[in-house]
Parts: structure tokens; sequence; C-alpha cells
């Protein structure tokens, strides 16, 4: 590509949130020099790691990389927030530190903004790869089934609230390129938590714009055992923890929008299905009054739910002999 072109491009911000994943982060942000896209900024944000990346970040050398690093831990959240609101960029997409984009990722997803100034965001399939980065097949085609990609069709999808909150198809998080001056970053509260890629998909879906989907994985989006889905012990209970605070939150902030009526019967029982899983969540931690009045608040809403009746059963039950039964409720 000229220099002339890239000039002729709109700027695109990477944003690279990480911590504590050198090798991982190496790979993401080798795969976003790469793309054949290259009007792009770069800002690696840093949320106190332990080892400071910044020498690896600098040893990329490449001009187009801003680096910060907070001096303290302040959250996932607020790291990814940050690396938004420095974004001086047209567009601004979000790469995991532990994920890896094609080198087309850009350039196939751009030109649609650029071709519709309705549209606020344009998105892709994605590859599942493990630690290793060895690509998952079957995980794979599993991803694209449970979010329904397998049946969405290429173009403009307005409006898209049901592809974006019901069948979670939009990867905000990772496979996706927003337009950046729609979105007030500030209005996505802490509360949003881990869940704050769904509430950002609800933010651009109630825009009144439109998505753009690309039906093809350009992305590979990592499983491996540093992520909270793949935690254990003690650190899996308070992610589930804090994912289901996020998940109560987010669908009641849903639940309460009169531009998503229609769907409020499924946000409602997400909402009921979160508040039970938090209450599994405290009582695998000891908490046992708080986590019955999560299931109590579950069932006044819906009268008979077999996971809630357990789980509220298993709070009545001895220590000792819960322990070996609360695995039927996670």
């Amino acid at each position: 590509m000229s220099l002339h072109q890239e000039s002729q491009q709109p700027l695109v911000s990477v944003i690279i949130p990480t911590y504590s994943r050198p090798e991982y982060l190496k790979q993401a942000i080798a795969s976003a020099i790469k793309q054949t896209y290259q009007n792009i900024e770069i800002i690696v944000c840093d949320n106190c790691s332990p080892e400071n990346p910044q020498a690896l970040v600098a040893s990329f050398a490449d001009s187009r990389i801003r680096f910060w690093r907070h001096q303290q831990n302040v959250g996932m959240l607020a790291n990814q927030q940050h690396g938004f609101k420095m974004a001086r960029g047209k567009y601004v997409a979000s790469l995991h530190d532990d994920d890896i984009w094609n080198e087309d990722f850009l350039a196939k997803l751009v030109p649609p903004l650029e071709a519709n100034s309705e549209l606020i965001l344009a998105f892709c399939d994605q590859y599942i790869i493990d630690a290793n980065s060895i690509i998952n097949h079957a995980g794979t085609e599993a991803n694209t089934r449970g979010y329904k990609r397998d049946k969405l069709a290429k173009g403009i999808h307005q409006p898209f609230y049901k592809i974006g909150l019901v069948d979670k198809s939009i990867p905000t998080a990772a496979s996706c390129v927003i337009r950046n001056n729609l979105v007030d970053w500030d209005s996505i509260p802490l509360e949003a938590g881990g869940m704050w890629d769904l509430y950002l998909t609800y933010l651009c879906s109630i825009s009144g714009r439109g998505a753009y989907y690309y039906p093809e994985r350009l992305t590979r989006y990592r499983a491996h055992e540093q992520a909270d889905t793949m935690l254990s012990g003690s650190r899996d209970v308070q992610a589930k923890i804090r994912k289901a605070k996020s998940e109560m939150f987010c669908y009641q902030v849903f639940m309460e929008d009169s531009c998503l009526q229609e769907f409020r019967t499924y946000f409602q029982h997400k909402w009921l299905e979160a508040n039970t899983t938090l209450g599994i969540g405290l009582l695998r931690s000891e908490q046992i009054a708080a986590a019955r009045a999560y299931f109590w608040q579950a069932l006044n809403k819906q009268k008979f739910n077999v996971r809630t009746i357990a789980a509220l059963s298993l709070s009545f039950t001895p220590r000792v002999l819960a322990h070996n039964l609360i695995g039927i409720s996670k």
C-alpha cells in the first residue's frame, strides 16, 4: 500500500488492554501491526502488571504504538475504558491481549462503515484457539452455532436488538469495529463489569444505527486456563460472583428500557438466572444468609425453578454434605 493510499484511509484506534500476559500480548500486538489496513494507532493499556510490559511494547519499534501504564490496578473495565478514551481514530476496535486478528480484519470491516454513515459497527465471526494458538475446529463450529452467526445473513441489520442482546451474535470485545464519535465511553457504568461488551452492544443498538455482519472468521478468540471461565477453586467462585452481579445489573437496565419491551420476558429470565448463579457463588463462599436472599428473590418472581429450589435446599443442608452435593447446582 502506498503512503498516499494510507493517508486516504480513516484512522482506526486499536485498543489492547493487558494484564500480566506478556507472551500473549506479543502475539496480539504483532497481529495489529500486520494489518493490511495500515492507518492505525495501537493503544496498549497496562493494568499495573507485576512485570511492566513497556520494554516488550517498545521492542516493536513502531511509532503507531502508544503505551499507558496505570500506577495501580484499576479493574478490567476501567482499564478498557481508558484505552477507548485515549482513542483518536474515527473508528475503534478492541483487541484482547490474548486474542489474535487475521491480517485482513480491518481491511474487511472498515469499508462497510465508510460506505454507509448510518452504520455504527461492523463485526465478523471468529475462530476459537487454545493456549498454544491451535484452532479448535469443533469449538469454533459450536461457538458460531451457539451465537447463531451460522444463520445470520451478510450485510446490514437494523435494528439489531435481537441479534445483539438476545442472540449475542455481536462479539463487541474482540471481533468488531465501532464508529468512535457515536459512543460516550463514560456511559458504560462500572457495574457492568465483565459484561461491559454486552452493555456496549446495548448502547450501540439503542443509537438507532445499523450493524454490518461480515460472515467470515477474521479473528481468533483464545480459550485458556487464565480466562475467568477456565478458573478453578476460589478464583472460579469469585469470577462467577462478579459475572452474576454484572449480569443482574445489565439485564435490569435492559428490562427497564422502553425500546426493548418486546424482549422483557427474556431479560427477566436472564436476570432471575443470574440471581440464582450469584446465590450459588455466595453459597460456595460460605455466605449462606446472603445466598438465600438471592434464591428467595428468584423464587418470588418465578414460583418454580428446579435449579433455584435445589440450591436453596442445599443452603439448609449440613455443610459437609452440601460440599459433596453442590456440584449439581454450579
